[in-house]
């Protein structure tokens, strides 16, 4: 429900306050639930109408084996690197990078 409520407060013309108040919530507490957001530490759902899409670059391991000896994925933005189980559902890792661009 903290990923619904922030998701609002992005859609053009809303403002903290008056989603705060809508909930009844306090908008510190709301701005507080956006900068887990921007932090990564919560994640949205996809918002309607536009949606971007982040760059997403695959490349082989470069013959590193993982700690773990199974297939690791990379995820890379910017100067942040996430290593993610090759086995990590599609789902996932949209909302990893969604999270990831909502921080940037």
């Amino acid at each position: 429900m903290k990923a619904r409520i922030v998701a609002e407060t992005l859609e053009e013309g809303a403002t903290v306050a008056g989603v705060a108040r809508r909930y009844e919530i306090n908008s510190n507490q709301l701005s507080e639930w956006r900068r887990q957001a921007r932090k990564g530490l919560l994640v949205l759902p996809a918002l309607e109408g536009d949606i971007g899409f982040a760059p997403v670059v695959l490349r082989q391991n470069e013959g590193r084996v993982p700690a773990s000896g199974g297939e690791r994925l990379e995820v890379i933005r910017d100067r942040v690197t996430l290593r993610l189980d090759a086995t990590t559902p599609a789902c996932r890792i949209a909302e990893i990078v969604s999270a990831l661009n909502a921080s940037a």
